[in-house]
């Protein structure tokens, strides 16, 4: 649940960003870097092992690289080539099936019949609150059809790959920070060579990029130990998909947005999947 309230958070704030005109890659770069710059401090004043062995190296090296960067720029180009943005992100946001039946016979994951139940249900009402029922105009390119798709395995295995790191005994703020850390500096690289100039940046977009840093710090070390604990780490996914109805109710607090009857249903329907996950 704390990661639930920190990723509502994180999503209204990125909200906000868009409407301060913030650059996207500051808004990653924010995302990344600094729970690095707060984790880093944590780790070394407690005792966290930073060895690893040649193989723990090869999957944080390919959660960083790969998973994490790849996969958010993946997302992001799906969303933005789509006939309507809403199909690219449900289609992501569904690797919470994926991952629970990985887990179910890569680490004897359980799952009973009424938490499964809770997590269709949940997919279902996002599709409600998600997808706009606009007729997209002829739509012929399908560049986004592989982009969401290689959004949908970078979620999933990024899952994955992190309860194998936690059963090999690897903690949570070494892999964090390992693999955020490859993944702000390639971000510092977009971000230089698209020329972004940070000092040009008023109070107020700092104080947003401060606030996505923070609450992402939260979003991520709580995700990370939900997948330690949890009985079945697509659980944890599905509460990360839920957090939609809660991000669309204060998108409607907030910022005025538009709270149709359908969305309204789908969101009743988010939070009743939600009860029911954590009731089994």
């Amino acid at each position: 649940m704390l990661m639930f309230a920190s990723s509502v958070g994180l999503y209204l704030l990125i909200r906000a960003s868009h409407q301060a005109k913030m650059p996207e890659p500051l808004n990653n770069l924010a995302m990344f870097a600094v729970p690095v710059l707060i984790y880093l401090p944590i780790a070394l004043n407690t005792p966290t092992r930073f060895a690893l062995q040649w193989n723990e190296w090869a999957i944080i090296i390919t959660q960083g690289a790969f998973l994490s960067y790849l996969g958010n720029k993946s997302s992001l180009r799906g969303m933005q080539l789509a006939p309507n943005p809403g199909y690219s992100l449900i289609i992501s946001k569904s690797y919470v099936v994926f991952t629970t039946l990985v887990a179910l016979f890569w680490f004897g994951a359980r799952i009973s019949v009424p938490s499964m139940i809770a997590i269709v249900l949940i997919i279902v009402c996002s599709t409600l609150i998600i997808i706009e029922r606009k007729s997209p105009a002829l739509h012929r390119n399908t560049a986004w059809i592989w982009y969401t798709l290689a959004a949908f395995f970078c979620w999933g295995f990024l899952t994955l790959f992190s309860k194998y790191l936690y059963e090999l005994g690897v903690p949570i703020l070494t892999r964090l920070i390992y693999s955020m850390g490859i993944a702000s500096i390639l971000i510092a690289l977009e971000t230089k060579q698209k020329h972004i100039d940070l000092q040009k940046l008023s109070r107020l977009q700092v104080l947003i990029l401060f606030g996505i840093g923070v609450l992402a710090t939260a979003f991520n070390y709580f995700m990370q130990v939900g997948i330690d604990l949890a009985p079945n780490v697509g659980y944890v996914n599905a509460v990360n998909a839920a957090s939609i109805g809660a991000v669309t109710l204060g998108a409607w607090l907030f910022f005025r947005d538009e709270l149709t009857l359908r969305k309204m249903v789908g969101v009743v329907g988010v939070m009743v999947g939600l009860v029911l996950l954590f009731m089994n």
